[in-house]
């Protein structure tokens, strides 16, 4: 693993440890999803909400548990980094890692259902969710949007998504998805 994908990966690890605890639990990433649908204003017992939540608990069981090395039920920086240079080696197997949650956190993001993210909904959902202040946001959506349409489509949100696990290049919007990182 190289240096810029420990700092992407760090990054992430501030916001999955939603209670600030240093774990990432699967108390965490319930509350991951529950704040992703109380931003949407969402009703928790929606279609939508139970398939984030079933999403997010499948991210829990089959990405992020494996990585708790010692069995504790949590899983600190250490574990994680070392889980994604486990499993994140081959940018092929995106569609079974990542994918699936991607997906939903596209339909979460996309708040008005047009098969798009603007700027506003991407600003609103970065913000109250991952604490990404909102400059931050717009230099980022403006950078993923690549065709310059003013709106991210499934296929630039995936790209992004997958930038940031696998890539390596430090010059790549996407590293900064989850907030500003030094590089």
């Amino acid at each position: 693993m190289t240096a810029l994908q420990n700092l992407k990966y760090g990054q992430w690890f501030r916001g999955a440890d939603v209670d600030g605890d240093g774990f990432i639990t699967q108390r965490d990433i319930r509350m991951m999803s529950e704040r992703y649908i109380a931003a949407r204003g969402t009703a928790p017992d929606s279609t939508t909400a139970r398939l984030l939540t079933e999403r997010m608990d499948e991210f829990w069981t089959n990405v992020i548990a494996p990585m708790d090395q010692d069995g504790d039920g949590k899983v600190d920086l250490r574990e994680m980094t070392e889980g994604f240079a486990r499993a994140l080696t081959d940018p092929t197997l995106y569609p079974k890692q990542i994918e699936p949650v991607t997906n939903c956190f596209f339909d979460l993001v996309d708040l008005n259902g047009n098969g798009e993210i603007d700027q506003a909904e991407f600003q609103q959902m970065f913000d109250s969710i991952a604490g990404v202040p909102g400059e931050d946001c717009a230099a980022v959506f403006a950078a993923l949007d690549q065709d310059g349409s003013g709106v991210l489509d499934r296929s630039e949100f995936h790209q992004a998504i997958s930038e940031f696990f696998y890539g390596d290049d430090p010059d790549a919007p996407a590293n900064h998805l989850f907030g500003r990182i030094a590089v």
